[in-house]
Protein backbone atom coordinates (compact mmCIF):
# COMPACT_ATOMS: atom_id res chain seq x y z
CA UNK A 1 0.00 0.00 0.00
CA UNK A 2 1.68 3.06 -0.71
CA UNK A 3 2.07 5.39 1.87
CA UNK A 4 -0.15 8.19 0.43
CA UNK A 5 -3.01 6.36 1.01
CA UNK A 6 -1.65 3.83 3.55
CA UNK A 7 -3.26 5.70 7.33
CA UNK A 8 -6.33 6.60 5.55
CA UNK A 9 -7.02 3.41 4.20
CA UNK A 10 -6.77 1.64 7.94
CA UNK A 11 -9.70 3.96 8.82
CA UNK A 12 -11.34 2.84 5.87
CA UNK A 13 -10.55 -0.59 6.60
CA UNK A 14 -11.76 -0.41 10.23
CA UNK A 15 -14.44 0.42 9.04
CA UNK A 16 -15.43 -2.46 6.66
CA UNK A 17 -14.23 -5.02 10.02
CA UNK A 18 -16.63 -3.25 11.64
CA UNK A 19 -19.42 -3.55 9.41
CA UNK A 20 -18.43 -7.40 9.17
CA UNK A 21 -17.97 -7.95 12.79
CA UNK A 22 -21.42 -6.50 13.46
CA UNK A 23 -23.20 -8.43 10.24
CA UNK A 24 -22.40 -11.55 11.65
CA UNK A 25 -22.87 -10.64 15.37
CA UNK A 26 -26.80 -9.66 14.12
CA UNK A 27 -27.31 -12.60 12.53
CA UNK A 28 -25.49 -16.15 14.36
CA UNK A 29 -25.87 -19.25 12.60
CA UNK A 30 -26.74 -20.96 15.56
CA UNK A 31 -29.10 -19.34 18.20
CA UNK A 32 -29.84 -22.13 20.25
CA UNK A 33 -29.29 -21.67 24.21
CA UNK A 34 -26.19 -24.07 24.25
CA UNK A 35 -24.53 -22.61 21.74
CA UNK A 36 -21.53 -20.13 23.17
CA UNK A 37 -21.88 -16.38 22.69
CA UNK A 38 -20.09 -14.76 19.45
CA UNK A 39 -17.31 -12.28 20.13
CA UNK A 40 -14.59 -10.67 18.82
CA UNK A 41 -11.20 -10.11 20.10
CA UNK A 42 -9.39 -7.04 18.11
CA UNK A 43 -5.83 -6.56 19.24
CA UNK A 44 -4.53 -2.83 17.93
CA UNK A 45 -0.88 -3.23 16.32
CA UNK A 46 1.45 -0.72 16.61
CA UNK A 47 2.89 0.87 13.10
CA UNK A 48 4.98 4.15 12.27
CA UNK A 49 4.23 5.75 8.78
CA UNK A 50 6.62 8.15 9.34
CA UNK A 51 9.17 6.43 12.35
CA UNK A 52 11.98 9.64 11.74
CA UNK A 53 9.74 12.27 12.83
CA UNK A 54 10.73 14.09 16.25
CA UNK A 55 8.86 12.92 19.23
CA UNK A 56 9.28 15.82 21.10
CA UNK A 57 7.32 17.99 18.92
CA UNK A 58 3.42 18.29 19.25
CA UNK A 59 3.72 18.17 15.31
CA UNK A 60 5.71 18.39 12.54
CA UNK A 61 4.11 19.08 9.02
CA UNK A 62 0.35 19.45 7.68
CA UNK A 63 -0.60 15.73 6.15
CA UNK A 64 -0.81 17.85 2.92
CA UNK A 65 3.12 19.21 3.14
CA UNK A 66 4.28 15.20 3.65
CA UNK A 67 2.19 14.11 0.90
CA UNK A 68 4.01 16.80 -1.73
CA UNK A 69 7.14 16.42 -0.80
CA UNK A 70 6.20 12.39 -0.54
CA UNK A 71 5.13 12.61 -4.49
CA UNK A 72 7.67 15.09 -5.89
CA UNK A 73 5.32 18.17 -5.94
CA UNK A 74 1.61 19.01 -6.43
CA UNK A 75 1.21 17.26 -9.81
CA UNK A 76 2.77 14.04 -8.51
CA UNK A 77 0.08 14.42 -5.53
CA UNK A 78 -2.98 15.13 -7.74
CA UNK A 79 -2.03 12.16 -9.86
CA UNK A 80 -2.51 9.76 -6.05
CA UNK A 81 -5.51 11.08 -5.05
CA UNK A 82 -7.25 10.31 -8.32
CA UNK A 83 -5.65 6.99 -8.37
CA UNK A 84 -6.35 5.71 -4.86
CA UNK A 85 -9.81 8.11 -4.32
CA UNK A 86 -9.72 7.93 -0.80
CA UNK A 87 -12.57 10.62 -0.50
CA UNK A 88 -14.91 8.58 -2.81
CA UNK A 89 -14.07 5.22 -0.47
CA UNK A 90 -14.19 6.58 2.64
CA UNK A 91 -17.74 8.08 1.84
CA UNK A 92 -18.64 4.36 1.11
CA UNK A 93 -17.23 3.24 4.16
CA UNK A 94 -19.41 6.18 6.15
CA UNK A 95 -16.72 8.62 7.03
CA UNK A 96 -17.60 11.71 5.62
CA UNK A 97 -14.40 13.16 4.73
CA UNK A 98 -10.34 13.29 5.16
CA UNK A 99 -9.08 16.48 6.71
CA UNK A 100 -5.94 16.70 4.21
CA UNK A 101 -4.79 19.66 6.50
CA UNK A 102 -4.29 17.24 9.39
CA UNK A 103 -1.22 17.69 11.90
CA UNK A 104 1.16 14.90 11.16
CA UNK A 105 3.41 14.10 14.00
CA UNK A 106 5.16 11.11 15.65
CA UNK A 107 2.66 8.48 16.81
CA UNK A 108 4.33 7.50 19.74
CA UNK A 109 1.97 8.61 22.31
CA UNK A 110 -1.13 7.55 20.79
CA UNK A 111 0.33 4.11 20.57
CA UNK A 112 1.25 3.41 23.81
CA UNK A 113 -1.96 5.14 25.23
CA UNK A 114 -4.07 2.64 23.01
CA UNK A 115 -2.19 -0.59 24.59
CA UNK A 116 -2.56 1.06 28.38
CA UNK A 117 -6.07 1.63 28.32
CA UNK A 118 -7.03 -1.77 26.78
CA UNK A 119 -4.61 -3.53 29.54
CA UNK A 120 -7.14 -1.38 32.33
CA UNK A 121 -10.11 -1.35 30.81
CA UNK A 122 -10.55 -4.11 28.18
CA UNK A 123 -10.50 -4.21 24.35
CA UNK A 124 -13.79 -2.74 24.06
CA UNK A 125 -12.78 0.16 25.59
CA UNK A 126 -9.14 0.70 23.90
CA UNK A 127 -11.08 -0.02 20.06
CA UNK A 128 -13.71 3.10 21.17
CA UNK A 129 -10.72 4.95 22.54
CA UNK A 130 -9.04 3.73 18.67
CA UNK A 131 -12.69 4.84 16.79
CA UNK A 132 -12.79 8.37 18.61
CA UNK A 133 -9.06 9.03 17.67
CA UNK A 134 -9.27 8.58 14.09
CA UNK A 135 -12.33 11.21 13.90
CA UNK A 136 -10.32 13.24 16.28
CA UNK A 137 -6.80 13.11 13.35
CA UNK A 138 -8.51 11.87 9.84
CA UNK A 139 -11.57 14.37 10.49
CA UNK A 140 -10.83 16.92 13.22
CA UNK A 141 -6.73 17.08 12.18
CA UNK A 142 -5.59 17.62 15.22
CA UNK A 143 -2.14 15.77 16.01
CA UNK A 144 -1.67 12.59 17.41
CA UNK A 145 1.48 13.64 19.52
CA UNK A 146 -0.67 17.01 20.78
CA UNK A 147 -0.28 14.77 24.51
CA UNK A 148 -2.40 17.40 26.43
CA UNK A 149 -5.27 17.57 23.74
CA UNK A 150 -4.56 13.75 23.42
CA UNK A 151 -5.47 13.09 27.23
CA UNK A 152 -8.23 15.34 27.35
CA UNK A 153 -10.24 13.46 24.38
CA UNK A 154 -9.03 10.34 25.96
CA UNK A 155 -10.49 11.27 29.45
CA UNK A 156 -13.80 12.25 27.84
CA UNK A 157 -13.98 8.95 26.28
CA UNK A 158 -13.85 6.80 29.50
CA UNK A 159 -15.79 8.80 31.29
CA UNK A 160 -18.49 8.01 28.16
CA UNK A 161 -17.76 4.65 28.28
CA UNK A 162 -16.35 3.46 31.93
CA UNK A 163 -18.00 5.98 33.68
CA UNK A 164 -16.68 6.90 37.14
CA UNK A 165 -13.51 6.32 38.64
CA UNK A 166 -11.07 6.00 35.77
CA UNK A 167 -7.75 7.62 34.80
CA UNK A 168 -7.92 11.59 34.77
CA UNK A 169 -6.80 14.12 32.09
CA UNK A 170 -4.16 14.87 34.29
CA UNK A 171 -3.22 10.81 34.98
CA UNK A 172 -3.70 10.32 31.57
CA UNK A 173 -1.13 13.16 30.61
CA UNK A 174 1.53 12.08 33.18
CA UNK A 175 1.31 8.57 31.19
CA UNK A 176 1.80 9.94 27.92
CA UNK A 177 4.88 12.17 28.93
CA UNK A 178 6.47 8.98 30.30
CA UNK A 179 8.16 5.73 28.82
CA UNK A 180 5.67 2.71 30.31
CA UNK A 181 4.84 0.62 27.23
CA UNK A 182 7.39 2.00 24.74
CA UNK A 183 9.39 -1.72 24.97
CA UNK A 184 6.16 -3.64 23.54
CA UNK A 185 5.58 -1.15 20.94
CA UNK A 186 9.38 -1.43 19.36
CA UNK A 187 8.91 -5.14 19.97
CA UNK A 188 5.68 -5.59 18.05
CA UNK A 189 7.76 -2.63 15.03
CA UNK A 190 9.92 -5.69 15.22
CA UNK A 191 7.54 -8.53 14.40
CA UNK A 192 5.83 -6.70 11.61
CA UNK A 193 9.76 -6.33 9.83
CA UNK A 194 9.77 -10.39 10.90
CA UNK A 195 6.35 -11.03 9.33
CA UNK A 196 7.20 -9.08 6.33
CA UNK A 197 4.64 -6.28 6.94
CA UNK A 198 5.95 -3.23 5.28
CA UNK A 199 2.76 -1.31 4.87
CA UNK A 200 -0.89 -0.87 6.32
CA UNK A 201 -3.30 -1.66 6.92
CA UNK A 202 -3.27 -5.70 7.46
CA UNK A 203 -5.54 -7.99 9.26
CA UNK A 204 -3.85 -10.95 11.17
CA UNK A 205 -7.44 -13.33 10.90
CA UNK A 206 -6.37 -16.48 13.60
CA UNK A 207 -3.05 -15.72 14.09
CA UNK A 208 -1.62 -16.70 10.38
CA UNK A 209 -4.30 -15.42 7.63
CA UNK A 210 -3.06 -12.20 6.24
CA UNK A 211 -5.88 -9.86 4.96
CA UNK A 212 -5.08 -6.63 2.87
CA UNK A 213 -6.84 -3.09 3.97
CA UNK A 214 -8.54 -2.97 0.33
CA UNK A 215 -10.88 -6.12 1.46
CA UNK A 216 -14.44 -5.00 1.59
CA UNK A 217 -16.76 -6.30 4.31
CA UNK A 218 -17.74 -9.55 2.70
CA UNK A 219 -14.18 -10.79 2.60
CA UNK A 220 -14.19 -10.64 6.49
CA UNK A 221 -17.57 -11.87 6.38
CA UNK A 222 -16.65 -15.16 4.94
CA UNK A 223 -14.02 -16.13 7.28
CA UNK A 224 -15.76 -15.18 10.06
CA UNK A 225 -18.49 -17.58 9.30
CA UNK A 226 -15.63 -20.27 8.44
CA UNK A 227 -14.83 -19.87 11.73
CA UNK A 228 -18.35 -19.90 12.98
CA UNK A 229 -19.19 -23.24 11.51
CA UNK A 230 -15.96 -24.82 12.46
CA UNK A 231 -16.96 -23.88 16.57
CA UNK A 232 -13.49 -22.49 17.36
CA UNK A 233 -11.06 -20.60 16.44
CA UNK A 234 -7.45 -22.07 14.91
CA UNK A 235 -4.63 -19.99 16.87
CA UNK A 236 -4.21 -17.32 19.39
CA UNK A 237 -3.46 -14.02 18.70
CA UNK A 238 -0.07 -13.40 17.00
CA UNK A 239 1.04 -9.99 18.81
CA UNK A 240 -1.30 -10.92 22.15
CA UNK A 241 2.33 -11.95 23.97
CA UNK A 242 4.02 -9.35 22.82
CA UNK A 243 1.75 -6.59 23.46
CA UNK A 244 1.00 -7.98 27.17
CA UNK A 245 -2.48 -8.37 26.81
CA UNK A 246 -3.16 -10.99 29.13
CA UNK A 247 -5.71 -14.21 28.25
CA UNK A 248 -8.58 -12.84 30.96
CA UNK A 249 -8.13 -9.61 28.54
CA UNK A 250 -8.50 -11.45 25.20
CA UNK A 251 -11.34 -14.00 26.64
CA UNK A 252 -13.61 -10.88 27.32
CA UNK A 253 -13.52 -9.33 23.91
CA UNK A 254 -13.37 -6.20 22.00
CA UNK A 255 -16.86 -7.00 19.98
CA UNK A 256 -19.71 -9.23 21.51
CA UNK A 257 -23.44 -8.80 20.23
CA UNK A 258 -24.21 -6.76 23.26
CA UNK A 259 -21.54 -4.14 22.56
CA UNK A 260 -22.03 -3.63 18.90
CA UNK A 261 -26.50 -2.97 19.99
CA UNK A 262 -24.97 -0.18 22.33
CA UNK A 263 -22.61 1.41 19.55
Amino acid sequence: MAAQSAAATSYIGKKHLQTAMQHVLSKPFNTGNDSPPLAFAVIRVPFFLEPDYDESLPYIESNRERLIKKWGGKEGWERQKLRHDLKGRGLAAGIPHFNLDRLASNSMASHRLIQHIGKLYGLHVSETLYDRLNVYYFVEGYALNDRARLAKVAAETLSEVVGQPHLSEEEILLFLNGDEGRLEIENALRALQQLGVHGIPKFIIEGSHVVDGAAGPETFIRMFREIEKRGKVARGPVFGDILGVSHEVLMKGSHTRESMLVD
